[in-house]
């Protein structure tokens, strides 16, 4: 039977489990990726499992988000890191290596592997025929365990790619297209697969672009074939040894099917302040922007940067525009500077960062307040720029650098020139030198813990009875970013729980810490539509949790944050019907009898509005692994009393 290639790298993987969608299903990982801003909490919980070694093939630590050095706190976690990668063997990736995607794929990304990541983006190494997956951090510090991942067999969406891009239309308006069709909840629980004949014009990092926003889909991976375009970006990585020729057999099906014909697409660009709120460049050219931003990890590659670059050359951009270049690897930023290109970003006025995300997460580069910010990062989500009333757009280097010269949202393909060409250099240096390998021989290293590393709370199981409050009542789309922020205050605290809480769901409410504190004890929070979409940051499920929190109750959930909630004794219920969502007001007292009892397969949990007296039938989709978790207090808890000799 002809099989996808997501059914391929799936079955070579598969401990437990069936292909059939919805089912449980255990995955062996071979590499596992982690950075500052959510490693610092997964290496304190791989100490807390006392292990003396990673067991995976390859695990690496990436410093990339806290980058910003404005006191000791980033500083002390960069240590912190540097020590847990030489006690217990992961490669480290210093600051100023570059952002972790980027820079994974040029040292280690291998076809026909898994990878899982404590970054949701992870997933961009499904452009090299990768199976890889976002999760949270606890998650990954068991796969460093050598334990299999668990997850529910998702659903695999092909995605048939035809004709070829036309001039000034690039890879992110093909996820942008996708994000237009299917939204930012429109994959949640699917694979993408993409396949077809207008692959072969799109090399692995334009892929890479594809498959990183496929979070943004809410999707549980994207997978693309490793063919002659990552034949070539292997060799260009002098890795060419690494490649091996993955793709979907002759007539291969998919549960659900699509088709884009590249040669119809033209520039596209999301509105703020959601990935999906697509529309044509050109119904919103011609207002006045502030800022135009060109690197991320969604436009990591080369051609993001060398195009701009020939688009300003021997020209200025708007003297109102602030044109801001984030350089994704050093790899990259040492090419543009032999090549010259970086010279004619300088030249036209661009202010060069520091290697890294930055601006992505909130670390710098902030816009001005209510000023239009062009960026060509993966997410706008409200407030995740570091300015609370932004106005941000997701867009492609080359609508992001013609808006720029021109000072208001433009077309590209409104300027008068020529699209630049580009061609990827045959071979480029090797990265890996520039990072600290494993020791081959392990030796005895101290944990270097500055005062801000704070050990992970210990969380008992859901009572017999929970009579709690709801703190919160949030709407659709609630995003990680909301529930827990990132940004240059409140970044460096990813370490410190007890800190960081006091600014849990302070973009929703700035309130809540206070009532939690109030409160003093359980409590529930209610949800709309897609809870917890974005970042795989399990401290957006921590610091609730930490404050009280034991059961959110939503119209429906992402996937990461869904697991989150769970890994940490959070119980995360749905609504049978949307309509209940209303009968529930703020600061309403509920009644949740025997919950770990009442969550059988299949059946109803009730739930009684004590200031009516109404009972609400919600519902469940917990495997019997998760409900588990869920009655000793969280995945650690469980991992403990089931291996109590992991250390062995």
């Amino acid at each position: 039977m002809a099989k996808n290639l997501a059914h391929k790298l799936i079955e070579s993987h598969l401990e437990s489990g069936s292909l059939e969608p919805g089912s449980p299903i255990e995955l062996k990982i071979d590499q596992t990726l982690t950075q500052d801003a959510t490693g610092t909490m997964v290496m304190l919980e791989f100490e807390a499992l006392g292990l003396p070694r990673v067991k995976t093939e390859l695990s690496a630590q990436y410093v990339d988000h806290n980058l910003l050095q404005t006191d000791f706190k980033n500083a002390d976690d960069h240590l912190f890191l540097r020590s847990a990668c030489r006690k217990w063997g992961l490669w480290y990736s210093r600051p100023g290596n570059g952002i972790s995607h980027a820079v994974h794929m040029c040292c280690f990304g291998k076809p026909g592997k898994t990878l899982l990541g404590s970054d949701s983006h992870t997933c961009a190494a499904g452009s090299m025929g990768m199976l890889a997956i976002g999760a949270g951090g606890l998650q990954v510090a068991l796969a460093m365990a050598g334990m299999p991942f668990s997850l529910t067999m998702p659903k695999i969406l092909g995605v048939r790619l035809e004709g070829e891009l036309p001039p000034w239309v690039s890879a992110k308006d093909v996820i942008l297209e996708m994000l237009r069709r299917q939204t930012v909840k429109g994959c949640v629980n699917k694979i993408v697969e993409y396949h077809g004949p207008g692959l072969k014009n799109l090399t692995a990092m334009d892929r890479h672009v594809i498959a990183n926003m496929g979070q943004e889909l809410g999707a549980t991976s994207s997978v693309f074939p490793a063919d002659e375009a990552v034949q070539a970006f292997l060799r260009q990585q002098q890795r060419e040894e690494d490649f091996t020729e993955l793709k979907a057999d002759e007539g291969a099906s998919y549960d659900e099917e699509d088709t884009i014909d590249l040669s119809s697409l033209e520039p596209l660009i999301a509105c703020p302040s959601s990935p999906d709120k697509v529309v044509k460049v050109s119904e919103v050219a011609g207002k006045p922007i502030y800022q135009s931003y060109i690197g991320s990890s969604a436009n990591p590659g080369l051609r993001d940067f060398v195009i701009p670059a020939q688009m300003v050359a021997g020209q200025r951009v708007d003297d109102r525009v602030s044109f801001d270049i984030n350089p994704s690897t050093r790899q990259l930023l040492e090419q543009i500077s032999r090549s010259g290109d970086l010279g004619k970003l300088l030249e036209s006025g661009a202010r060069l960062h520091q290697t890294g995300c930055g601006g992505c997460i909130g670390m710098g580069q902030a816009p001005a307040s209510g000023r239009i910010s062009l960026r060509t990062v993966p997410r706008n989500f409200p407030g995740r720029s570091g300015t609370e009333e932004d106005e941000v757009y997701l867009c492609s280097p080359e609508t992001a650098t013609a808006s720029a010269l021109k000072g208001e949202i433009t077309d590209p393909r409104d300027m008068e020139m020529e699209y630049p060409s580009f061609e990827e250099p045959g071979q480029l240096p090797d990265m890996r030198p520039s990072l600290l390998a494993p020791q081959e021989i392990p030796t005895e290293v101290e944990l270097v813990k500055g005062p801000n590393i704070k050990p992970l709370p210990d969380f008992e199981g859901l009572p017999e009875k929970l009579i709690a409050p709801v703190l919160l009542k949030a709407g659709d789309n609630v995003s990680t970013d909301e529930i827990l922020p990132a940004g240059a205050e409140i970044l460096p605290l990813r370490s410190n729980i007890p800190e960081i809480s006091r600014y849990t769901f302070s973009r929703v409410d700035k309130e809540f810490y206070d009532r939690a504190m109030k409160v003093d004890g359980d409590c529930f929070v209610v949800g709309g539509e897609n809870y917890g979409q974005g970042s795989s940051r399990e401290h957006a499920a921590i610091a609730p949790r930490f404050l009280g929190v034991r059961c959110v109750i939503a119209k429906s959930m992402a996937r990461i944050h869904r697991r989150n909630l769970i890994n940490f004794g959070v119980l995360p219920l749905l609504f049978d019907d949307p309509a209940d969502y209303d009968k529930i007001e703020q600061d309403a007292e509920l009644e949740l009898d025997n919950p770990v009892g009442q969550l059988e397969p299949g059946k109803p949990v009730e739930i009684t509005i004590k200031s009516s007296g109404d009972t609400l039938k919600v519902k469940h989709d917990l495997s019997e692994e998760e409900i588990e978790t869920l009655r000793l207090g969280g995945l650690i808890n469980k991992t403990r009393k089931e291996h109590p000799d992991i250390d062995d």
